[in-house]
């Protein structure tokens, strides 16, 4: 799957977090815009320069928009490290749970196809995945709440938006998406107020969980985000 990466999920942080936090997550996706930016600037310069025949100035002026693409893309990757790290921590989900909250689209899809592939493997029944109201996006337009969903058709998951629309539970292993009356883990859970959508089907096995950022998070995040290198468009 390859899609634009070019919206947050909302705000950042999914819960009381320090000033020094924010400013650190602030800073990076910052450095990254202004990289962005100076890409943009070096390829439209070398374009020119290539339209009125110095070649030598256009290949100079395309190698260092190269440059900063990588430091931007290093940025970005950092950031969303950072942030998934901070809103995944021991304590702040439970083991069925994801928070996406702060990454781009694509960063948010690459761990999360990654997470769902494991949890499945484990025999994991259900996954809440925190997605965000999009109170704080463009316009207040949910980014990564039509990502999840795009995920769970192409995979083949049934999957049911919560009666707190920030949250979407995704059926694992195949069958009807049920939600239990209350789920325990720091926020309420309620009956989804969606008919399921229904997907391909999936083997049962026995429940595994995890506690917070769990060790495939821990193993595969550097080389996930690492990946995306290249794919981002930065706000």
């Amino acid at each position: 799957m390859s899609y634009p990466l070019t919206q947050l999920g909302g705000r950042a942080f999914n819960h009381t977090q320090s000033q020094r936090a924010e400013a650190e997550y602030d800073r990076l996706r910052s450095l990254a815009s202004q990289e962005a930016s100076k890409r943009q600037q070096c390829f439209d310069k070398a374009h020119s320069a290539y339209e009125r025949g110095d070649g030598a100035a256009a290949h100079a002026l395309s190698e260092q928009g190269k440059r900063h693409a990588a430091k931007m893309d290093d940025c970005n990757r950092q950031a969303a490290e950072f942030i998934f790290r901070e809103n995944n921590a021991e304590g702040r989900v439970r083991g069925d749970e994801i928070d996406l909250h702060g990454l781009f689209v694509e960063e948010a899809e690459a761990v999360l196809e990654s997470r769902i592939r494991a949890a499945r493997g484990a025999g994991q029944e259900g996954l809440h995945v925190i997605v965000g109201k999009g109170n704080h996006s463009a316009n207040h337009v949910q980014k990564l709440k039509p990502a999840v969903e795009r995920m769970c058709r192409e995979l083949g998951l049934q999957y049911m938006t919560e009666d707190n629309v920030g949250r979407i539970h995704i059926n694992l292993q195949g069958g009807q998406v049920h939600i239990p009356s209350q789920h325990h883990g720091g926020q309420q859970g309620y009956p989804g107020h969606q008919e399921p959508h229904h997907g391909g089907g999936g083997h049962h096995q026995q429940q595994g969980q995890h506690d917070g950022l769990g060790g495939v998070e821990q193993k595969l995040l550097p080389k996930l985000f690492k990946a995306l290198r290249g794919c981002c468009t930065v706000m």
